[in-house]
């Protein structure tokens, strides 16, 4: 709210003879306008004080980023779901030329709920879960997990197979938990970064000037704690920009790194550096949903199960591998 140069003038203009003429604001503003750069001083000391939150914004939004880029290329599950679409692909298209697919891109994860069976209920992503969900089962007959605090305890008269299902549920479930830094990171903007990282060196530009019309000026040339204030907080400053510029160039490079992993050609993703994070979140949001739904379809049998209605696991998979059909003619789940 500095003044500008014509409302400086003005105020110059008006003598200690006529203060009256002078409201409380304009009185203020003409004194401050007597002290030597008032408003540089001002702008860097406002600087100062906001550098310390500046800094652990920016780190801890690179460690999420950091983090997000780990829990991608190594969570369990995320793989084990990855693998199973794979899979499910390349047995659809068995037979054609894209039947023997190595690897996809992550946005086929968004058009496994296009793809729907016969029945037009159950997707390509119920059944992939499903099958996941059996394997998980498998493992956990293996191993013989002890069921963790706020698990689902079996109920009476529940089969081990069923209740061995539904903490197979339960850990396919927890993967937007366990990606929960996938999900911050979807939420970040590169660009928003970056120049928040180059205001932030931009900034100790403001502290240089100050020193120097500080030892330019005669009138407070005497003012010492000042420029030790000043000085003190410059090489600190200085350090931690250093360090926040490393952990940018870091952070960027692993995403990069993560996207032509997933991806290969970064053609596409140049102009959205975050959009694997974006593309994972919103599969995170789709599969959910289908948990929620295939866990409504497991109690439903539990309570036919229990009053000795024997019904399928899920009423609407009549088969090892449903007959499915893709939306907008689209049959094909994995791209070579």
């Amino acid at each position: 709210m500095a003044p500008t140069k014509e409302e400086e003038r003005k105020l110059l203009e008006y003598k200690d003879e006529s203060p009256m003429k002078l409201g409380p604001a304009e009185k203020f503003l003409r004194a401050l306008i007597d002290v030597p750069f008032a408003f540089k001083r001002v702008d860097a000391m406002l600087y100062m004080t906001s550098f310390d939150s500046e800094v652990e914004y920016l780190k801890k939004a690179f460690e999420i980023l950091e983090a997000a880029c780990e829990q991608l290329r190594n969570n369990r599950m995320f793989l084990k779901l990855l693998e199973a679409v794979l899979k499910t692909g390349n047995r659809m298209n068995v037979g054609t030329n894209r039947g023997d697919a190595e690897a996809f891109k992550l946005d086929t994860l968004l058009k496994l709920v296009d793809i729907k069976g016969r029945d037009g209920k159950t997707t390509l992503l119920h059944f992939v879960v499903q099958e996941i969900i059996k394997a998980e089962s498998s493992r956990n007959s293996q191993t013989g997990p002890d069921p963790k605090p706020g698990s689902h305890g079996q109920q009476p008269g529940m089969p081990d197979d069923i209740e061995s299902r539904k903490r197979g549920l339960d850990v396919v479930a927890s993967l937007g938990g366990e990606l929960m830094n996938v999900k911050k990171a979807a939420a970040m903007d590169s660009d928003s970064l970056s120049t928040d990282v180059g205001k932030l060196a931009r900034g100790i530009t403001k502290i240089n000037e100050v020193l120097k019309l500080n030892e330019e000026n005669q009138i407070i040339k005497t003012d010492k704690w000042f420029a030790d204030s000043m000085n003190a907080f410059l090489k600190k400053a200085e350090i931690e920009i250093i360090r926040i510029q490393s952990r940018e160039s870091n952070a960027f490079t692993k995403v990069k790194e993560l996207t032509e992993y997933f991806h290969g050609n970064l053609s596409k993703e140049e102009a959205h550096p975050f959009r694997i994070f974006t593309i994972v979140r919103d599969f995170l949001g789709v599969l959910d949903q289908v948990c929620k739904e295939i866990g409504k379809i497991n109690e439903r049998t539990i309570m036919s199960t229990v009053r000795q209605f024997p019904t399928s696991v899920n009423p609407a998979v009549h088969s090892p591998f449903p007959e499915f059909s893709a939306a907008d003619g689209d049959e094909s789940v994995a791209d070579p």
